[in-house]
């Protein structure tokens, strides 16, 4: 192995970025990850469509605690507020 490819495996392995030998995340097997293609697949499923805005900090801080306070995810937050304000 060339001295640049000793450091970079030396770099990765500081890192934490070098897989486990054998493949196996001990600690993190119990815990399926769900790529975000598949997520995106899942979300479509549902009839959900991403949509971006721009709020104030002060009002997200506000979205979040209330969200928090309902126990509720912020997309099912939001969507009830906005249905709310639709209907009045």
């Amino acid at each position: 192995m060339k001295k640049t490819g000793m450091a970079k495996s030396d770099a990765k392995k500081l890192m934490g970025k070098m897989p486990a030998p054998g493949g196996a995340n001990f600690g993190n097997s119990a815990v399926p990850v769900i790529d975000k293609r598949e997520q995106r697949r899942l979300d479509q499923a549902a009839g959900l469509v991403p949509f971006a805005v721009k709020l104030n900090g002060a009002l997200v801080q506000q979205l979040q605690t209330l969200a928090k306070e309902r126990e509720l995810d912020l997309n099912q937050l939001v969507a009830d507020l906005l249905n709310k304000g639709l209907e009045a």
